[in-house]
């Protein structure tokens, strides 16, 4: 019997789960044998494991064997022992009837649970099933347990699969194994540098106990002479160094299947998480080695080098058939070549990403395969290849990343894109880096880095000019994110006019039907409605969503989320709040199959809210406001546009819920975020002001409500001017504010002037309209103004029955007599 593993760490879950599948469920009854086999790499502790299990749970038998199962004729020799060991057996001494015999016998001893009815078998390292398959007994009282690196006993026997600890696991057990100088961070480095391996762990615990080595120092070691520090540090129950084990297995491998040889090294060029299975596909590309490309170019052959990996546990095989090689093999495979064949191979791997990579990354049914193939990016360093097909791959890499909207993930992958391909370029960017800046420049103003967006796309919209000219395709499309950073900026009319002389180069160069273009006309109707012309804002919107529905089918689903969310909005920003809800439900539940947490869902589901709070539907639009606001708080953290635009709408349905300290709080909270993002002088700032103004009136402090409306108006008339549905919202509140402090006159005159306005900018119907109207004959009639107060409430009354019905909350609130407030949500831009 090996010794009992002193080291036994985080496997109690799976010995309970190896308990439960011998016994059947049964607890500590011995039912009828079935075997079972532990299964994984070399190193994961399967040996282990059998040990514990066996010193747990030995009192429960009346016999226990252990039999090493690498040679076939030694197993059969170490069963036939029994003989000898247990005379009550009853078999004869293998001396003088064979060992066949004996064996044979015994076997049958034990299938007849005489005299042992409660037994217990461990076949370790039985690597070839069809080898001792016939001499594992199945049936009888007792229980068998093989392990094997060989995943091929799925087949045969009920498995029970031992993967690496977890990351917890190993760092508790470094920091039990080495007791000085070791650090939490240290031991989780070196678990993620020695991929959570059992005996990695414990060979590198042994040798820093020993040795007194820095994790720094092992870390470098281990980097640069990965076979040498794999070598060290052996424990006395395990027979062979890791090196030593893996040599082994690649030694035979390479003389069985020199093939699967070829294949294995050039895995061990990827990163170490699942190559996914169409990797290998057919192909004649030279750069891939003349005789991998043979493999891969018979499939049945390609299929048994796979297996033959499998069989000396040299990669996992999932139920895909993909491949995952461990890191510690890779790092093995990739330190015994020498430097020409490393490059060849590298090349090799960056041809097949390259090759199995679908071409369009902003279709959501081709992110699932980005995903798989993006873990081998960095790892394969595809990013030093000057191939072009290679670097499309990369970009392509980039481009899924920011329409899937991870968007942290992309900033730090364009990062290293851009530093890499800069690093030894002393002349102007090359085309590549300039795309990548594009990208760089979107993601930094998703992020709120406004102002850093902006000098960044200035400066590469000029380079682009130098390096491809103005009619460019990348230029064209830089000059649509400078009018995203004009906008993000608070420059509304600024990024106006730049995008109608945008869209007038676009029509002249592309076309009026091509995507890029409808782009342009896109942004420009965002420009409209930040500028308060919403009718014009619809016109553009409807007419860019429909001839994007007349273009290819196949518009990348992310695109057709902004159209026709953005025509949503518009439709609302005109009035129409139950148009909007109608068009925005239909939007989300599109949005949604890109998945509930992607940005342009989220904004979809904001905008959704803030139409069926419009639309009187306050109970659905505070339960799709909190939601919305949680996701995006998950997703991004606090300080980000998009979640600070889900916190302004939260707090404007809690306010209308009857819930104002809620509302108050949250939105204090993030008006000083805004303050930081944004700046004092940016229109969102004031407007979020103007929100904290409405709900210091509900509670009771009109002073300083109007004295925040005050600051906010004043802001907003520096930046947009008096004739903006911004500015002209914050004077309908202010004179509320001034009616409630008994200031009657000076409401009137602001109100009239507000009306007279609000008519000419939105027209005399708009729902912001009809509130500043009725504030006004509220405000009228106190004043002592009777005539004028009932004229203008009969002719409010009659246009809220023509427009939202007198049924409409507002509506009712007006004929209450009340005042009505407005509030402010920051669209998106």
């Amino acid at each position: 019997m090996p010794p009992k593993n002193k080291n036994f760490t985080g496997r109690e879950e799976l010995l309970t789960r190896l308990r439960s599948a011998i016994t059947g469920g049964g607890g500590d009854q011995v039912t009828a044998v079935v075997p079972h086999a532990l299964h994984g790499l070399g190193g994961v502790g399967k040996t282990q494991l059998a040990v514990e299990y066996t010193y747990r749970y030995r009192s429960e038998y009346d016999l226990v064997w252990w039999i090493p199962a690498e040679q076939p004729g030694l197993a059969r020799s170490t069963l036939a022992q029994l003989a000898l060991e247990a005379p009550d057996l009853d078999v004869p001494d293998p001396a003088t009837r064979g060992v066949e015999e004996a064996a044979d016998r015994v076997l049958n001893a034990l299938r007849r649970g005489e005299p042992y009815d409660r037994w217990l078998l461990i076949f370790d390292n039985a690597d070839e099933p069809e080898e001792i398959n016939d001499i594992l007994p199945r049936g009888g009282p007792g229980h068998v347990l093989v392990t094997s690196r060989n995943h091929r006993w799925d087949s045969v026997v009920e498995t029970l699969p031992v993967d690496v600890f977890s990351r917890e696991e190993s760092v508790a057990f470094l920091l039990k194994r080495v007791r000085r100088g070791l650090t939490g961070r240290d031991a989780d480095r070196l678990a993620e540098a020695l991929g959570d391996l059992p005996l990695a762990l414990e060979q590198a615990g042994a040798l820093q106990a020993e040795t007194g080595m820095s994790a720094e120092e092992y870390l470098r070691l281990l980097e640069e002479h990965t076979g040498q520090v794999l070598d060290e540090g052996k424990p006395s129950e395990y027979p062979l160094s890791m090196t030593a084990a893996w040599t082994l297995s690649v030694s035979n491998l390479r003389q069985r299947r020199p093939e699967a040889m070829e294949l294995l090294r050039c895995c061990a060029f990827f990163g170490p998480e699942p190559i996914p299975r169409q990797v290998f596909a057919r192909t004649d590309d030279p750069a891939v080695r003349p005789e991998l490309r043979a493999l891969l170019n018979t499939p049945l052959g390609l299929s048994k080098a796979i297996s033959e990996l499998g069989r000396y546990a040299l990669v996992r095989i999932d139920e895909g058939r993909n491949i995952q090689v461990h890191r510690l093999i890779q790092a093995l495979l990739r330190e015994e070549s020498p430097d020409e064949q490393r490059a060849l191979i590298r090349a090799e791997v960056h041809a097949l990403l390259a090759a199995f990579a679908p071409k369009d990354p902003f279709n959501a049914e081709n992110w699932p395969r980005y995903s798989e193939l993006l873990a081998h990016v960095l790892p394969s360093r595809a990013l030093e290849s000057d191939v072009p097909k290679v670097r499309a791959f990369v970009l392509d890499a980039l481009s899924y990343l920011s329409s899937s909207g991870s968007y942290r993930s992309a900033n730090r992958y364009v990062d290293t894109v851009i530093r890499t391909w800069t690093r030894d370029n002393t002349g102007p960017p090359d085309l590549d880096v300039l795309r990548a800046r594009s990208v760089q420049g979107n993601l930094r103003r998703e992020m709120g880095q406004y102002e850093d967006a902006y000098q960044l796309d200035v400066s590469t919209l000029e380079q682009l000019h130098a390096t491809v000219g103005p009619e460019h395709e990348y230029t064209l499309t830089l000059q649509n994110s400078i009018g995203a950073d004009l906008r993000a900026r608070g420059d509304f009319v600024e990024a106006r006019e730049h995008d109608e002389r945008s869209l007038d180069l676009h029509r002249q160069v592309l076309g009026a039907d091509n995507l890029r273009t409808l782009r342009a006309m896109n942004s420009l109707a965002l420009d409209y409605a930040l500028t308060s012309h919403y009718p014009r804002s619809r016109e553009l919107q409807e007419e860019a969503f429909e001839r994007l529905l007349g273009l290819d089918p196949d518009i990348p689903p992310v695109t057709r989320v902004v159209f026709w969310n953005g025509l949503a909005r518009s439709v609302r920003l005109c009035g129409d709040y139950v148009s909007a809800g109608d068009v925005g439900t239909d939007v989300y539940s599109f949005a949604r199959q890109m998945g509930t947490d992607h940005p342009w869902a989220l904004r979809a589901a904001r905008d959704l809210a803030i139409a069926r709070l419009r639309a009187g539907e306050v109970d659905d639009a505070l339960e799709l406001a909190e939601d919305v606001h949680g996701r995006c708080v998950r997703q991004f953290g606090l300080d980000n546009p998009d979640t600070l635009a889900s916190a302004v709408n939260l707090s404007n349905v809690m306010r209308t819920m009857g819930r104002p300290q809620d509302a108050l709080t949250l939105v204090r909270d993030t008006m000083d975020r805004y303050q930081r993002m944004y700046g004092e002088r940016h229109p969102f700032f004031h407007g979020c002001a103007a929100n904290v103004a409405v709900l210091h009136r509900v509670l009771g402090d009109p002073e300083a409500a109007r004295r925040v409306n005050e600051r906010a108006l004043a802001g907003l008339e520096a930046k947009l001017g008096r004739d903006h549905h911004y500015s002209l919202t914050v004077a309908v509140n202010l004179t509320t504010d001034l009616a409630t402090l008994g200031e009657l006159e000076s409401a009137a005159r602001l109100g009239r002037g507000t009306l007279r306005r609000l008519r000419a900018v939105l027209g005399p119907d708009h729902p912001t309209t009809l509130a500043s109207a009725a504030n006004l004959s509220v405000n009228l009639l106190a004043y002592g103004l009777k005539d004028e107060a009932e004229s203008l409430h009969a002719d409010t009354l009659d246009r809220y029955a023509r427009t939202l019905t007198t049924e409409h909350r507002d509506a009712e609130v007006f004929l209450e007599g009340r005042h009505l407030d407005c509030d402010f949500d920051p669209p998106s831009i």
